[in-house]
């Protein structure tokens, strides 16, 4: 894609998002395969592959600005990657894309495009930049709109814990975030959502 036309859709797509509308970004595929109580859903994920960098929290810029650079030609094909989302944050992972993967202090994500997944992402060029193939998953998800300060985060992800105990569904791992908006977006129309791995279902 011209370089200038990659500018003008990525901005294009960011104020879309401002009032909520995130169709034009691609999102990693899942299933529903149960609902339960409070709108908690339990989701079957494809595998899918993700760019990510060691960041000090869900607002550290420079995590999101190596990632950032690697989508717009800091790799190997000096390529540029259509952003997507989530980003995940939360226990040890960012959202930023639809979504981004984060935790307190730990890994930011931004996941790839499925067709530059399937053809063979390019290397990352810059130091701390990594590429990470994800398995198939199931996830268990409560989804809220408004701002996602890090006390919303917390008593959502304690709805979330409640109603997999009610349902006798054991966690894996520490809740993260996935958020799916950029942070000037209209708090009403934002979409976040609090998540937790939970063990791989029985052949």
């Amino acid at each position: 894609m011209d370089k200038f036309l990659y500018y003008l859709v990525t901005f294009l797509e960011s104020a879309l998002s401002v009032v909520g509308i995130r169709a034009t970004y691609e999102e990693p595929r899942y299933a529903v395969v149960e609902r339960l109580d409070r709108g908690v859903e339990i989701r079957d994920y494809d595998s899918r592959v993700a760019v990510e960098t060691d960041a000090r929290g869900q607002q550290d810029g420079e995590a999101f600005g190596r990632l950032f650079r690697y989508i717009t030609g800091a790799n190997g094909a000096i390529a540029r990657i259509a952003m997507t989302t989530p980003v995940e944050t939360g226990g040890r992972l960012i959202a930023m894309t639809v979504p981004v993967e984060q935790g307190a202090a730990g890994t930011m994500r931004f996941y790839l495009p499925r067709k530059v997944a399937e053809a063979g992402p390019p290397e990352p060029t810059e130091a701390g930049v990594r590429l990470t193939q994800i398995p198939r998953e199931r996830l268990a998800v409560l989804r809220f709109s408004g701002t996602a300060t890090t006390e919303v985060r917390e008593q959502q992800s304690r709805i979330l814990a409640e109603v997999l105990d009610r349902a006798g569904q054991k966690p894996t791992e520490p809740p993260f975030f996935m958020g799916y908006d950029p942070p000037f977006s209209i708090p009403f129309l934002r979409r976040n959502e609090v998540a937790v791995r939970l063990p791989p279902t029985k052949p």
